[in-house]
């Protein structure tokens, strides 16, 4: 597998990034690479060895990892690189990069890139020419913040390449992190999409004041819509009840470190958009991708309720509880 050698690179400076960075540096033996925009986060991570403001109690080793606001230094010295840039402002920091298609890069965002509505495996081939057996994904059920605890936690890697995708699981692989392989790279990213959707569903439910009753229904109705999408964008060899894709819905929709049921819940008590994003110190990708699989969905003719309800109350201003109200009544019971 030395094919695949040299050092690992992740761009972003949020709490996924971290969790990463954690992970390679503690268990690869592979140098990492650390792209972070904030110039002051780099100092601080050098001077002191923990990120300021996202998973401040990981301990950032500087022997096996190089902190740098330079993104193309990162980018050229690395072999492999790992996308943790909120899908929303990927393509602003890609611009001006150069992405040598020699390399590998895997994507760890659960959004849709916003200048090309594509996923990232399609934003990498049709932006940056990246070739398909060059390009990997990232997904879980997995939440950072359980990474940094050391809580036994599970991963997706996802590639048409199998030999690439063997490789890299074995980077990320430790005592408190089992990782499942799969070759079905565009199944299961628009799983990871799909499931901060619902997720912001759920959280506006439950900041309506609907119970556990309901959000086991809305769950099970969305893990069907979710799989009857996938069905539709990419037939493919899957079973829907894997981690990449129901274990992934789950730890989102109902865990307390859900950013997107968060965002949800603000909605759901009556915050507008701005008010509930103001409130966040991390990006809800859930946000973004709604609208943009709304609008994937109605290029296809496709009708998918729950999403559109998510949609109606978070773009269009509508009533949640009239919505989930009508969305109760005539499609998930």
């Amino acid at each position: 597998m030395e094919q695949f050698g040299g050092s690992i690179g992740v761009l972003g400076n949020g709490s996924w990034a971290t969790a990463l960075v954690k992970i390679l540096s503690e268990n690869s033996q592979r140098p990492v690479a650390w792209y972070m925009r904030d110039e002051t986060a780099v100092e601080h991570i050098q001077q002191f060895h923990h990120n300021p403001k996202y998973l401040s109690d990981v301990e950032i080793h500087p022997e096996r990892v190089q902190a740098s606001s330079d993104l193309q230094s990162v980018l050229d010295q690395c072999q492999t690189i790992i996308l943790a840039i909120p899908s929303a402002f990927l393509h602003q920091s890609l611009e001006q990069a150069h992405l040598d298609i020699s390399k590998f890069y895997v994507s760890a965002i659960k959004g849709i890139e916003p200048h090309s509505r594509k996923v990232m495996a399609e934003y990498l081939q049709q932006t940056h020419g990246i070739p398909d057996e060059h390009i990997g994904l990232i997904s879980g059920p997995c939440h950072a913040e359980e990474v940094a605890l050391e809580k036994l936690s599970y991963l997706t890697v996802s590639s048409h390449n199998t030999a690439f995708c063997f490789w890299f699981a074995q980077q990320l692989r430790c005592r408190y992190i089992h990782v499942k392989e799969t070759q079905d790279l565009l199944g299961a990213e628009y799983a990871a999409v799909l499931k901060n959707i619902y997720a912001i569903g759920a959280g506006i439910a439950h900041g309506l004041g609907y119970g556990d009753n309901f959000q086991a229904v809305f769950v099970s109705a969305a893990i069907r819509e979710m799989k009857a999408f996938l069905n539709e964008v990419h037939l493919g060899d899957r079973d829907i009840k894997d981690p990449a894709y129901l274990g992934d819905l789950l730890v989102t929709a109902y865990s307390q470190y859900s950013r997107n049921r968060r965002f949800g819940n603000l909605l759901g008590r009556g915050l507008n958009v701005k008010q509930a994003q103001s409130e966040m110190s991390m990006v809800a990708e859930g946000y973004y991708a709604t609208e943009l699989v709304h609008l994937l969905a109605e290029s296809m003719d496709f009708h998918m309720p729950l999403v559109e309800a998510v949609y109606e109350v978070a773009y269009k201003g509508a009533s949640a509880r009239r919505i989930f109200r009508e969305l109760a009544a005539q499609h998930i019971a």
